[in-house]
């Protein structure tokens, strides 16, 4: 099946139907990162795109090469987003009518956009808490009004439509050493891996997934597809159950490594991205370069491009990104303190234990009737992660009570 696959992908076609559709996104050389690895950093700025994101690449090439009599039928898309937004671009700029299935955890503002781009040529429903729940939704209407599926990852037409993002690379930058490529439902990396290792075998191709939805590493350990039981949705547009058939048999040949990247990692290159090269990039979209810093040895002196593959953050998550980013780097604790019963425990405990650069962002008691004596929720941001020990110690020194909570995820999703 591999071989008549590959057989099946014409990048050039697909780059002829797009031209004059997509944007031949910038490749940008970023100083900061270079420095600060050692090496050539290239950013493949996917979220410059017309949708702010790559999936446009792929479903207008696989829609605008389908027959007239399947068009005059409509087309219906399963999408977390960004699929949806180029589909909805696809069937405006045909003029063909489309229906739109996403999950209803889906962030308004990639709703909003959806609409945007369809601009009345599509119809959106909302189902389901995961992609894959929407999927099954979008295949049976798809079946009930004879029209045609237009599937986010798992067809070769959307596969050659994205691997066009390789295209642009290589024409670009000949000398590229390596490619660190984001992976959801697989397509992206299946497309730019097949064509990068034709043109060019010697280039690394180094695939990315979230800690929380490895569907592809585990894919590669059991040698085929798998469905993971549960997933973390926080990188909802790289966040799938199931890595695609087509996609998995495309890419288990051509990725040399694929990486785990948590999703507080992930938040920190968001914001980096944001605060130092004035970038706005999704969860998904910083995946690649969240890779960095787990590479430093392997990609110094090289040239290295991050697909950037999208920019589609609703500024409401912001909070939360910040959020998950001081966990992970370790510049936020919570703790249920239970209180020493006696006069001035709280004045002590500001007093004495805060160091000077820690600073209590939340403070709750728990039982309402014990003040200063029952236990109380405290959330406290430090200056370094190297602050944490020293905290620590403070606590017991003045006898407090306390048990941390940020690694018992059933406390922390229930008090915080």
């Amino acid at each position: 099946m591999e071989t008549e696959l590959k057989e099946k992908l014409d990048f050039e076609s697909a780059r002829q139907r797009l031209k004059g559709v997509v944007n031949r996104t910038p490749l940008v050389f970023n100083q900061r990162l270079s420095q600060k690895y050692d090496c050539e950093i290239y950013l493949k700025r996917e979220d410059m795109q017309v949708v702010r994101s790559y999936k446009l690449r792929g479903a207008y090439n696989m829609i605008s090469s389908l027959p007239e009599e399947q068009l005059q039928n409509g087309v219906v898309c399963a999408s977390a987003g960004n699929h949806a937004q180029g589909f909805a671009f696809s069937c405006n700029k045909l003029g063909v009518k489309g229906v739109v299935f996403m999950p209803e955890i889906t962030p308004k503002q990639k709703v909003k956009q959806t609409e945007m781009f369809g601009n009345g040529h599509i119809e959106i429903v909302l189902t389901g808490d995961t992609f894959d729940d929407c999927l099954q939704e979008a295949l049976a209407y798809t079946t009930a009004h004879n029209m045609t599926f237009i599937p986010p990852f798992d067809d070769h037409r959307i596969i050659e439509g994205q691997g066009t993002v390789a295209m642009e690379i290589i024409e670009d930058l000949p000398g590229t050493d390596m490619v660190i490529v984001p992976i959801g439902g697989g397509g992206l990396a299946a497309g730019t891996g097949n064509y990068l290792k034709t043109v060019k075998p010697s280039i690394e191709l180094i695939g990315t997934e979230p800690e929380g939805a490895p569907s592809m590493t585990e894919a590669l350990r059991a040698g085929e597809p798998v469905t993971l039981p549960s997933i973390n949705r926080f990188v909802d547009g790289a966040a799938v159950k199931r890595i695609g058939e087509l996609t998995f048999s495309l890419c288990k040949n051509v990725l040399n490594d694929i990486l785990l990247i948590p999703e507080g990692k992930a938040c920190s290159a968001i914001l980096k991205l944001y605060n130092e090269d004035a970038i706005v990039v999704e969860p998904a979209g910083a995946l690649s370069v969240a890779a960095l810093d787990f590479m430093r040895d392997r990609i110094k002196g090289k040239k290295v491009v991050c697909i950037i593959s999208g920019g589609n953050n609703d500024i409401d998550r912001m909070q939360e990104i910040k959020e998950l980013s001081l966990l992970y780097e370790g510049l936020k604790h919570y703790f249920v303190i239970r209180f020493p019963q006696r006069p001035g425990a709280l004045k002590l405990f500001v007093n004495n234990v805060l160091g000077p650069g820690d600073d209590i962002t939340r403070f709750e008691f728990i039982k309402k009737t014990e003040r200063e004596r029952g236990p109380a929720l405290v959330g406290i941001e430090l200056r370094t992660a190297d602050d944490y020990a020293a905290l620590i110690q403070r606590m017991e020194a003045h006898r407090f009570d306390y048990k941390p909570i940020n690694q018992d995820q059933t406390l922390f999703e229930y008090l915080v």
